[in-house]
């Protein structure tokens, strides 16, 4: 009986173990299909392997990810590089993974659809089921054509543009936006913007240093922040207040003005106390991170793009005491400005 009792507590430690790993998994499926474009799958696998790698050193509770690559049926995959990729599973075995990433193609997107009846009824309904879908270029076809996108905004290669808006009249396009996020769809216009969003969802799986430190690896120019970039479907719908749009637009123009936000909420008439609450419930952000985070934004693009002395732009930006700069740039950057200064020069102006 002691023997059986042992064995007993065993499987349940052993069960429980199990569960736990499970829970601590991030399921990532990528789709495969002829005329892909490789780097559309492979960036995104070696981006955010590196962000779970990053993560790992960290905390080694970190999550982990399951990957698996996932095509019409198991066979090999004939890419633009004439890379040829041979899938993990079918669509029929396929785990439901957290995030799917639809890969570009690199010709017309309508022969290789024709061809995906059950990759279609399977993005469905991993999205329906909760799945985030994640696609690149003229692979956001692929999502419009099950329906998904009815109604929400996308994007798309520029090139296929119109061709998109005639096959897909109920989608709201958005050209002159290089992403668009909508529920748990985002699409991307170029393999850049893919990028971005990677290093979007690292930070939603791994947090602000993973996410840094591979965007730092993968891309040492100056990017603009994900924010700036997309199109957020209900954005304008979650902030009504025009007077906070109008203290955003003030904070965005000023940014070297010696007035605190106590100042700045007297100067448009409303108490500190209102300000601070307001703030929040428009943005989704307290004021004073918001007002840190644009002039950090400013101060990478002086850093990189002028002749300014590091204590200069810390004025450009607010910061008399050019310590208190550095501190707060280092705090969000995990870098000095003169460090970072000295890496994107190396990539923008080499002469190799």
């Amino acid at each position: 009986m002691a023997i059986k009792h042992i064995k007993t507590a065993k499987n349940r430690t052993m069960k429980a173990k199990l569960k736990r790993n499970k829970e601590n998994t991030v399921n990532i499926a990528l789709l495969l299909y002829d005329h892909m474009l490789a780097t559309s799958v492979s960036l995104p696998v070696e981006m955010l392997r590196a962000g779970e790698a990053v993560a790992l050193q960290e905390n080694k509770l970190a999550p982990r990810l399951s990957i698996q690559m996932v095509a019409e049926s198991i066979k090999p995959i004939s890419t633009r590089a004439l890379i040829k990729l041979l899938p993990d599973t079918d669509v029929e075995s396929a785990q439901q993974p957290d995030f799917a990433f639809i890969p570009s193609l690199w010709r017309n997107p309508r022969p290789t659809i024709a061809r995906q009846p059950k990759m279609l009824n399977w993005l469905k309904s991993i999205w329906q089921q909760g799945s985030t879908l994640i696609g690149g270029g003229t692979g956001v076809c692929l999502m419009a054509e099950t329906g998904i996108l009815d109604n929400h905004p996308a994007t798309t290669h520029w090139h296929y543009v119109e061709q998109f808006k005639r096959d897909y009249p109920k989608v709201a396009l958005k050209p002159d936006f290089f992403i668009t996020q909508s529920e748990r769809t985002y699409c991307a216009a170029s393999l850049n913007a893919l990028a971005d969003i990677v290093v979007h969802i690292i930070y939603q799986v791994y947090g602000q240093n993973a996410a840094q430190q591979v965007e730092r690896n993968f891309s040492h120019e100056i990017r603009k922040p994900y924010e700036e970039q997309r199109y957020l479907e209900g954005a304008g719908d979650r902030h009504p207040d025009e007077l906070i749009s109008q203290v955003q637009f003030w904070l965005q123009t000023n940014l070297n003005s010696p007035l605190t936000l106590n100042e700045i909420a007297q100067q448009f008439g409303i108490s500190q106390r209102s300000f601070t609450r307001r703030f929040k419930l428009a943005t989704g952000v307290n004021a004073n991170q918001y007002w840190q985070k644009l002039k950090i934004e400013t101060a990478k693009e002086l850093l990189a793009a002028s002749n300014l002395s590091i204590q200069e732009v810390a004025f450009q930006v607010g910061y008399q005491e050019q310590t208190n700069f550095t501190r707060l740039f280092k705090q969000m950057l995990n870098l000095t400005p003169k460090a970072y200064r000295a890496m994107v020069r190396k990539k923008l102006f080499s002469s190799e």
